[in-house]
């Protein structure tokens, strides 16, 4: 979220943050499977009037599971979306060590931008958990895109690495 915004302050695309959705629908109906069938079908909703609006384009987070193939077929169903109104899709995957998204997990940044996220204790365990339970970064290769970039940026600003992406992207 936070090379999100960003990457929208240089480049004036929106951001559409994955937390836009869950902060909206988590406070009603908790984490359980009618939340994510919500926020999936918000999310693709948003998707299929981005694509076919006049917005130059849209900058989208999401936590990609890489041993769940529901993640894999829900990735080739957003590019679809976008890719049959003609327009592209460039895939930036983050990568940072444990001890830096534990640390950002708790700034000032994210806590106010996404509310589930503020009970630091509950959501440094549901960051743990998922990194047990879900391999959370490709192996090298895996992704067979042309417009992708991986980026390590434990030791990189937001900013920086916003600018790498504007740059390799030409966005």
């Amino acid at each position: 979220m936070t090379v999100g915004q960003e990457l929208e302050k240089i480049t004036g695309l929106k951001l559409f943050h994955n937390h836009m959705t869950i902060d909206l629908v988590a406070p009603i109906l908790g984490f359980t499977p009618e939340m994510w069938k919500l926020v999936n079908n918000f999310r693709m909703e948003m998707f299929k009037v981005v694509a076919k609006s006049d917005l130059d384009g849209l900058i989208f987070t999401f936590v990609w599971a890489f041993n769940l193939q529901s993640d894999w077929d829900y990735v080739e169903q957003v590019c679809e979306i976008f890719e049959t109104n003609g327009g592209t899709v460039y895939f930036v995957e983050h990568t940072a060590t444990l001890d830096e998204r534990i640390e950002r997990n708790k700034s000032p940044n994210r806590l106010e931008h996404k509310p589930t996220k503020r009970n630091v204790e509950w959501s440094e365990k549901e960051l743990k958990e998922s990194m047990k339970k879900h391999r959370l970064n490709s192996f090298d290769g895996e992704i067979k895109k042309d417009k992708y970039i991986k980026i390590d940026n434990t030791n990189l600003s937001a900013k920086e690495v916003a600018e790498m992406i504007k740059e390799r992207f030409k966005v």
